[in-house]
């Protein structure tokens, strides 16, 4: 069914067809059409030419499985660990930032989605819903992600009101010492200079989107960034909000910095943004309980290599010493399976959630992981294989 963004909303009948999302691409279609178009650029885009973006789709592509046959596959285990908690499938949700801005209280929403699927949740520090509500929202202890940013007094405070609240796992993200050039946020007034006319176009996107704007814009407040309300005296607008994140990014961070944080943070210590061997090692000397191979999901340095060329070379440089995970480019369970075969014990998947809450709330995420679970379970069997926790590149064609 095509419909123009600017025609009536949607009927009841019309919604339920819409939501009969058969793979993430169709939950992508469905993101753009529901959300404003800054927003939906936010999620889809990444940073200059986006060769990066492109490439971390389109390589696992080129990744041929072995169909077997023969095999008794009746009895398929999905189910592994991640640092030591029991998960259902090798998958955890990535963090997404603003990702209250997709659907009403949406950090809330994924949280729980992901833990009825029993996978872990990775709360941004840039969420729209601040820690205490995600956390009292489930059952589980969520994942906390952190920057390692100048202001240490805010990442002092955060930690310390991360251990209080039972948190056990913290992914801090380190590509991102500096903000890259994303084209595609100032074209559509999300970055950039806020003219007044930037603004009245924002505007008019959001009166063009009335489903999202009662939603989010009305019943989603309040609006702020819970995590950062207290260290932004000025307010907590977007574009405030990104001056403030632009004036902490720190591109003086060297693996030492992680002294820092281990002296402040006994649990588990997860390294986000590994893309080079080199640094991976860098990783396992430094102690970090695990690395997760990302390149930001093609949102820092276009060029980069795609996250699926890159693990191969990791995966041996670790050699086993360290908890392996991707991101960047996951929209299927064949991708995951495709990276576990590769070496890396699981994946987390970022644009794949957000996309889906975007359509549908809660319930969107909650199909998504269900298709996802699908395609590994059928993806396993027609390769020959039973335990998620045993595949190597034996079921991949030379």
């Amino acid at each position: 069914m095509t419909r123009r963004l600017s025609e009536r909303p949607p009927s009841k009948k019309e919604l339920e067809q819409d939501l009969a999302a058969a793979d993430i691409n169709d939950f992508r279609e469905l993101a753009r059409r529901r959300l404003p178009h800054f927003l939906f650029e936010y999620i889809d885009g990444g940073s200059f030419g986006q060769s990066t973006l492109r490439n971390n789709v389109e390589d696992f592509q080129t990744i041929r499985l072995r169909q077997r046959v023969m095999k008794d596959v009746s009895k398929v285990d999905l189910s592994t660990t991640f640092f030591g908690q029991s998960v259902s499938m090798p998958v955890a949700l990535a963090p997404i930032g603003i990702a209250g801005m997709y659907a009403r209280r949406g950090e809330v929403q994924a949280a729980r989605a992901a833990e009825a699927a029993g996978i872990p949740f990775t709360l941004s520090t840039v969420s729209c819903c601040p820690l205490d509500e995600v956390h009292r929202s489930v059952k589980e202890p969520i994942w906390l992600q952190l920057y390692m940013i100048k202001d240490r007094s805010f990442m002092h405070d955060l930690l310390a009101k991360a251990r209080i609240l039972g948190i056990k796992t913290l992914v801090l993200t380190v590509d991102l010492q500096v903000h890259s050039a994303r084209h595609r946020e100032v074209r559509s007034g999300m970055a950039g200079a806020q003219t007044l006319a930037v603004k009245c176009r924002r505007l008019f996107e959001v009166l063009r989107h009335p489903r999202w704007a009662w939603d989010v814009g009305i019943n989603g407040r309040p609006h702020v960034l819970g995590n950062v309300a207290n260290v932004m005296q000025d307010g907590v607008s977007m574009p405030q909000f990104l001056a403030w994140l632009g004036s902490n990014f720190d591109p003086s961070i060297t693996w030492k910095d992680l002294d820092w944080v281990r002296e402040r943070w006994p649990g588990t210590l997860v390294v986000k943004g590994i893309l080079d061997a080199n640094d991976a090692k860098g990783a396992v000397s430094a102690g970090v309980q695990g690395i997760v191979v990302s390149n930001h999901g093609g949102r820092q340095l276009d060029g980069a290599n795609s996250s699926i060329r890159a693990l191969p070379g990791i995966v041996e440089a670790v050699a086993g010493r360290t908890t392996v995970l991707l991101d960047s480019g996951v929209r299927s369970g064949l991708d995951a399976l495709r990276a576990m075969a590769l070496g890396a014990d699981g994946v987390m998947i970022g644009r794949a959630w957000a996309y889906a809450l975007a359509a549908d709330g809660g319930r969107g995420v909650a199909r998504a992981l269900q298709i996802i679970r699908h395609e590994m379970q059928v993806a396993m069997a027609l390769t020959g294989q039973t335990d998620v926790k045993q595949l190597d590149r034996s079921m991949l064609l030379a």
